[in-house]
């Protein structure tokens, strides 16, 4: 590793901090390391890239801040995640910036969310075993308790999605989804008011879909999916046309 790095740096300057945050990175993919390894200590990047230990420790921090690396204090630096949290980041912070990019925003997550899911019904299918299936029936069944309670389901809708997915051996689809519901959860509740209609149509096209699933039919599962985001849809494009004031503390879905 020593050589590898000092290489880069052997015409005797102090390399700046950027260069030492895209060093550390190049190491990460040259040494093919995981989520969960091990980065060399801070004195031991110090004398290997010739950085002193404040590049070193915002390096450090910008990438702990990408999701790249993650500092377990007293224990020391590991490959992060990899998630995308700052996708999430900069979703949140451009959809607070103004109602106006709260209703775009979210009509940018809408089509994201319904695109990936029915562009990928034919796979969930053919993913989907009975114990998958049994889950999303028990999930939709607590929405519907939830909704004759008058209770908030949008946590139980969140499951629902990810345990759609789940089945999938593609992890960025998951991360994808879970990165759109960490956004809306945030920026939703500053627009208006779901209606009782829109819950109960909402629910309803969820039990659509587990039915669709259930006979293996991609096209109804994909019209069940679009039937689902429409109430969303209609609300965003309302809000949008009559430039209507979020209302604090409501919730989209």
């Amino acid at each position: 590793m020593t050589s590898r790095l000092i290489s880069r740096f052997d015409n005797g300057r102090t390399p700046l901090r950027r260069e030492v945050t895209e060093e550390i990175k190049r190491y990460i993919l040259d040494s093919r390391l995981r989520p969960g390894d091990p980065l060399p200590t801070e004195n031991e990047l110090c004398a290997t890239l010739g950085a002193s230990r404040s590049s070193i420790r915002e390096a450090v921090k910008t990438l702990a801040a990408l999701d790249i690396v993650e500092v377990r204090h007293g224990h020391g630096t590991y490959v992060g995640r990899l998630s995308l949290s700052a996708l999430v980041e900069g979703l949140t912070f451009r959809g607070l910036l103004s109602p106006a990019d709260d209703f775009r925003v979210l009509s940018e997550l809408v089509d994201v969310r319904e695109l990936v899911e029915r562009g990928m019904a034919d796979r969930i299918i053919a993913s989907l075993r009975p114990e998958h299936l049994e889950r999303l029936d028990g999930t939709v069944a607590e929405m519907e308790q939830g909704l004759r309670e008058g209770l908030d389901v949008i946590a139980v809708d969140r499951r629902f999605h990810a345990q759609l997915l789940e089945p999938l051996p593609n992890e960025l689809l998951g991360q994808l989804s879970s990165a759109c519901w960490d956004v809306h959860e945030i920026v939703a509740p500053h627009l208006s008011m779901v209606s009782v209609q829109d819950q109960a149509d909402t629910v309803a096209a969820h039990r659509a879909m587990v039915a669709s699933l259930h006979s293996g039919d991609a096209a109804a599962f994909a019209r069940a999916v679009h039937d689902h985001y429409a109430p969303v849809r209609r609300r965003l494009a309302a809000a949008r046309a009559g430039g209507a004031v979020p209302a604090p503390g409501s919730h989209e879905r």
